[in-house]
């Protein structure tokens, strides 16, 4: 497994996924792949992308396990007690109707935490949840809204018995309430054009392996796609440093606020 196999490995994945791993730590991710190529017997990761590509459920798992699909309802009780109690009562006094993304959604929980959030706090308003994701295989499971018992240990009872359908393998189905304000759609986060006006932007747990630089240009759009006043939220291992660099002034640990004053330079 040479560097040049890994160049070839490289642009054939960007031309069949849209995925440029020239924006990922390269260590890491040539580590993460090898040790698929390396469980599989091949001594080669064009030899191995050539034959997982030959069948539809392999490739679906390898996209699976290289964009790192790992995520529950209520991830990190702490940071979503925050949430709950300050971020979105102070959000939904300037914006009685919110505009959020969940920027690299996996499998549906962080938008579907949001929707039973606020469906507690403003129950007669409807909001829009926007969920992206690159792994279109992965978005196709949150649009089905069905979970594990482990994927919602997070949760209180009583929003499990409130929010969900028990299915008859002992699963829990997300009710039809809950999933009509999320909007699913696939996007590539180091590549496809953002949207903008969001009061709220969750980008948790997705950036572990992406380079600095394009960490730096990753948050420089997200700071341009929140309203003056919205606010950006990372996951717990994902502080900026460099926030003020980009515009924005520190909420609360882990929430990065875009400056209510704020007017672009013209």
């Amino acid at each position: 497994m040479d560097d040049k196999d890994w160049e070839i490995f490289k642009k054939k994945l960007n031309v069949k996924t849209g995925i440029d791993l020239q924006l990922y730590k390269e260590p890491q991710m040539r580590r993460r792949i090898g040790n698929l190529v390396t469980r599989a017997d091949m001594n080669s990761y064009v030899a191995y992308f050539d034959k997982v590509s030959q069948n539809k459920e392999d490739f679906a798992s390898f996209i699976e396990y290289l964009t790192i699909n790992v995520s529950e309802f209520f991830r990190n009780p702490d940071k979503y007690d925050i949430v709950e109690k300050e971020i979105l009562p102070y959000l939904l006094k300037s914006s009685p109707k919110l505009n959020i993304w969940s920027a690299g959604c996996s499998i549906g929980a962080e938008p579907y935490t949001l929707s039973i959030i606020l469906k507690e706090l403003t129950p007669n308003v409807k909001h829009r949840i926007l969920a992206s994701d690159l792994d279109i295989d992965i978005l196709g499971k949150a649009k089905k809204g069905v979970y594990s018992e482990n994927e919602i240990k997070a949760m209180r009872p009583d929003r499990k018995t409130k929010y969900f359908d028990k299915t008859p393998d002992g699963k829990y189905a997300i009710k039809p309430e809950i999933k009509s304000v999320i909007e699913f759609k696939r996007h590539n986060l180091l590549k496809d054009p953002f949207e903008n006006g969001f009061d709220f932007i969750l980008c948790r747990n997705v950036v572990i392996y992406f380079t600095e630089e394009a960490k730096d240009v990753l948050y420089t759009n997200f700071f341009n796609s929140l309203k003056p006043g919205g606010i950006l939220f990372v996951g717990a291992t994902e502080a900026i440093l460099n926030y003020r660099k980009m515009g924005y002034t520190s909420y609360k640990p882990f929430f990065y606020q875009k400056p209510v004053d704020y007017k672009p330079a013209k």
